[in-house]
């Protein structure tokens, strides 16, 4: 599913929202997620699981075209962890 998609489904789901407000509403949320995790913050959504950043180190990698060994700066990357009700869903537990 992409944006446009959530977005259409939601107001499907509720006539009595205009389109343009729910498009607000999924970009707003959105924004507040990416802006938590820019700040190193952890967020977590009850039930469905929680998106965090890790740092991955310095270190030394290799081009594998070529062989050449070449330097890997380090670098922050997001990380998702299922909750307990999505990984259940998911296994066809619940």
């Amino acid at each position: 599913m992409i944006r446009s998609e959530l977005i259409q489904k939601i107001a499907e789901e509720n006539p009595h929202l205009y389109q343009r407000d729910v498009e607000r509403i999924v970009n707003t949320v959105f924004e507040e997620v990416t802006d938590a995790m820019a700040r190193g913050d952890r967020v977590e959504l009850r039930g469905f699981g929680a998106f965090s950043v890790k740092k991955r180190d310095a270190r030394i990698g290799r081009n594998p075209r070529t062989g050449e060994t070449v330097h890997v700066e380090e670098k922050h990357v997001p990380f998702f962890k299922t909750g307990k009700l999505l990984r259940d869903r998911l296994n066809g537990k619940a």
